[in-house]
């Protein structure tokens, strides 16, 4: 079973492509930043302060994940938050929750398992997937693109209204807390294959990943 990781910054293209890439193929897909999200609705709607107050409200409203790259779907126990996940107080938010060392720790062994149950493939995005979550990935990308060009992607991804800036500025503060936290930091490991998608179509992404994944001979669908 494939497993393909494509990291990268925010607003870099990975949901797009993850999601193309595994329609195309067939396979499961894995949003490992929409967990991340739906842990940080939990802290935003109890005030959980206390990371293991937190990290009990999850055990009491466990996470639910849908891997249809047609329609990804998360939940809080039966409440979907697949919607909610994309506020603006989330959005403000969830890095310094994905920074805690315990919550990383109790959503990687939520992903490890979701990446084991996928049956024929599975394409999963993040921050991490290559370097911890999933470091013996078949193939392993690093998604980039400049700042512009990923403010005005995650710009229409965003419940709510901002302008250009505001969404420039939130990438920045991301990029940086991303890239300089104690656990799991955003980096670029030796082995992953960079892909600057600034000036690329979504369309022209997903064929150069498809040509790496048949060169690799890991699609047995013959698509």
């Amino acid at each position: 079973m494939p497993v393909i990781a494509i990291d990268g910054p925010s607003g870099s293209g990975k949901s797009s492509t993850s999601r193309a890439l595994a329609q195309r193929f067939g396979w499961g897909y894995l949003d490992t930043g929409a967990l991340y999200r739906a842990i940080t609705v939990l802290a935003l709607r109890h005030q959980a302060s206390d990371i293991h107050a937190l990290i009990q409200r999850l055990e009491v409203s466990p996470l639910r994940w849908s891997g249809d790259p047609t329609e990804p779907r998360i939940w809080l126990a039966e409440e979907e938050v697949t919607h909610e996940i994309r506020s603006e107080a989330v959005t403000n938010l969830v890095s310094e929750i994905a920074a805690n060392d315990v919550v990383r720790s109790t959503l990687l062994s939520i992903q490890r398992s979701i990446i084991n149950n996928a049956v024929l493939g599975i394409v999963v995005e993040g921050r991490d997937i290559g370097t911890t979550v999933w470091p013996d990935a078949e193939l392993k990308i690093f998604l980039t693109a400049d700042v512009s060009a990923r403010a005005q992607r995650r710009r229409a991804e965003l419940v709510g209204e901002f302008t250009a800036k505001e969404v420039q500025q939130s990438l920045a503060n991301r990029d940086r807390i991303d890239s300089t936290r104690a656990v799991s930091p955003l980096r670029q490991s030796e082995d992953q294959i960079q892909i600057d998608a600034t000036t690329m179509s979504l369309e022209e992404v997903v064929n150069a990943l498809s040509e790496l994944i048949r060169e690799r001979k890991l699609d047995q669908s013959g698509s």
